[in-house]
């Protein structure tokens, strides 16, 4: 066998062992929780099994964590409250950044190049640096513990990259075409709706993906804006819910549980499209 393909073949073989073994340590946490939401309070300490129990006793192990959790523990309050802001900001983040992409990439005003770089320089501030002023400005616009005033932090978080990332792709739509939409009649805003929009779907895909990941998993905003329950994302709620059932190991697990599956299966789902997105969007520009 040739030497360099020896080679080839040890290098490769190193590689995917560091990268299953940093896969494997990322992926036991997650099976060790799922696993100690399914025992009892007694297992948890006495059960030092990665399994609830025999897999022929499946059906004994205690399912009933879970409903437990989301119902008698108001946990589903938190979980419904998450999707809420997740799909009304993700939805705001996408409308409002592709238009104004849109017309960075293509419309002439003035001070449009120092806009942009004014909007993109502000992904270098961390969140807890505004806090003081989020906080203020806030309150004296009466926000504060309110459902709009999260939702506008998760919106205005969220336009920075994503208009980055979308002008970027639109720059490399070819001219000709809006041109040729614009001789047949077509308005700026028809061409955006009707041609832009629609060819940007691999961006779009991408930031619905990026920002879903973002907001139901964001949790310092949403203890600075929000006192009331009732309001509370689930990572926020977890809070709550851990100072309330902080000795009740399986069924804190189950909540961590319902607040973490959701999204990871989402993910694993739609990964290559954060990829390809990028790929045909930003690093292009």
């Amino acid at each position: 066998m040739n030497i360099y393909k020896i080679k080839r073949i040890s290098t490769s073989s190193v590689i995917h062992i560091i990268l299953g073994s940093v896969a494997l340590t990322c992926v036991f946490p997650v099976f060790w929780m799922i696993s100690s939401s399914l025992k009892t309070q007694d297992q948890i300490f006495t059960k030092m099994s990665l399994l609830p129990g025999s897999l022929l006793d499946i059906f004994n192990w205690k399912w009933g964590n879970y409903w437990e959790a989301f119902v008698k523990a108001d946990f589903g309050y938190y979980f419904a409250n998450s999707l809420f802001y997740t799909v009304v900001g993700v939805f705001f983040v996408i409308l409002i950044s592709s238009m104004a992409a849109y017309a960075f990439s293509r419309l002439e005003f003035h001070g449009k190049t120092f806009l942009f770089y004014l909007l993109i320089a502000t992904l270098l501030i961390p969140i807890p640096g505004v806090f003081v002023p989020l906080y203020l400005l806030l309150k004296n616009l009466g926000l504060l513990d309110t459902r709009t005033g999260l939702l506008l932090c998760y919106i205005s978080n969220g336009l920075a990259f994503a208009i980055f990332l979308l002008k970027g792709f639109f720059d490399e739509l070819p001219r000709e075409v809006e041109e040729a939409a614009l001789i047949d009649g077509c308005s700026r805003f028809g061409i955006y709706w009707r041609i832009a929009l629609p060819l940007a779907k691999p961006a779009i895909a991408t930031l619905i993906i990026m920002n879903s990941l973002t907001i139901w998993n964001e949790f310092l905003l949403a203890l600075v804006v929000l006192q009331d329950k009732a309001k509370m994302p689930i990572q926020r709620g977890l809070m709550v819910f851990q100072g309330t059932f902080i000795t009740d190991y399986p069924l804190l697990m189950a909540g961590l549980t319902i607040a973490t599956i959701p999204i990871v299966i989402v993910y694993l789902l739609m990964q290559k499209h954060i990829v390809k997105g990028i790929a045909s969007g930003a690093l292009k520009g």
